[in-house]
């Protein structure tokens, strides 16, 4: 049965049967880079054919923690919904909450338990005891079948995530978790409620592990394409781009370039997030070079992940679109 509460005026009666009867859901994970804080700046930068129902399909390259797939598909209804990441770690684990959500909550129930009791050197002691295990464990996993290994993996990565320092996911160039144990009283490891809801959200949702380009042959003029890569970093002390193995550099930075202009080709509406590099060098033209031929605003942001604290601040960051903004 469709909540009707959730369905946007001006839906046609075809679509409304696609529109998932789920409660609010959230990122799971805590996320270098997370958008939840671009939310409303992001809302005031969409396409006017996404509220007039011209848009059935939605394609996001590069999922990380997902706050901007989860809002706009509360918001807004798509027959189809594609999602994709170089992190086979983070596929692994949206695969689990999509197929395996009840086991998931089960594991994360444990390991909650165990390390609530603890004291904080116990923690601490609990916490590189299972970083050890889940990187032990890595040369046995087998990213392309699903098995019940993944449940547990995934169980891992959510508790680490939650529980390490900043809330990063940082690997080595093994694959290897290497973030340090976070000093928090009492962090949220399990969130049932929010786990269920994602999973309801993931259900008719197709998730892919690749390269941004794998997503290519999923769009056409009626999609609606949001491009959030690995930023590039402000100064060289900044980036927290290790999120998967191969990194992201400058020449993945010009693939992601012609990748937008091929899928523009085609007649998809896309919005694109980046840092600004004039927040370090007010002449460094680097993406308004690249992106010449589109709409680029800067938009207010705080800069949250920085292990000094007093380059923690207000920064601006960019949205490029290939499609005019109204500005308000």
């Amino acid at each position: 049965m469709v909540n009707s509460k959730l369905i946007p005026t001006g839906v046609p009666p075809y679509m409304a049967q696609q529109i998932p009867s789920i409660q609010k859901c959230r990122p799971f994970l805590k996320w270098a880079g997370g958008k939840t804080q671009l939310l409303d700046a992001f809302g005031r930068s969409l396409p006017e054919e996404l509220s007039g129902g011209k848009i059935t399909n939605y394609v996001e390259p590069f999922m990380g923690g997902g706050a901007v797939f989860f809002s706009l598909n509360q918001q807004h209804t798509f027959r189809q919904r594609t999602v994709c990441d170089a992190n086979e770690e983070l596929v692994l684990t949206y695969r689990v909450i999509k197929r395996s959500v009840e086991d998931l909550i089960a594991e994360l129930r444990t390991l909650e338990s165990e390390y609530h009791v603890r004291t904080e050197r116990e923690r601490e002691s609990f916490y590189y005891k299972v970083r050890g295990a889940f990187n032990d464990s890595l040369p046995d996993i087998n990213f392309r079948n699903y098995g019940s290994a993944w449940v547990d993996r995934a169980a891992r990565i959510i508790f680490l995530n939650r529980t390490c320092y900043n809330g990063l996911f940082r690997v080595n160039r093994k694959g290897g978790f290497n973030v340090p144990f976070g000093r928090y009283k009492k962090p949220e490891i399990l969130n049932e409620d929010n786990l269920r809801n994602v999973a309801e959200m993931l259900h008719a949702t197709r998730i892919i592990h690749g390269d941004f380009t794998t997503c290519g042959k999923f769009v056409d003029g009626k999609t609606f394409v949001y491009l959030d890569p690995p930023y590039r970093p402000l100064n060289r002390t900044s980036s927290f781009t290790s999120y998967s193995r191969g990194g992201f550099c400058d020449e993945d930075q010009m693939r992601l370039a012609e990748f937008f202009k091929k899928i523009d080709a085609k007649g998809a509406k896309i919005m694109l997030s980046n840092s600004d590099p004039r927040n370090e060098n007010p002449n460094d033209s680097y993406f308004d070079e690249l992106f010449a031929d589109y709409t680029i605003r800067r938009v207010p942001a705080r800069r949250i992940i920085n292990c000094n604290g007093s380059r923690r601040g207000n920064i601006s960051e960019l949205i490029i679109t290939n499609y005019p903004v109204k500005t308000v």
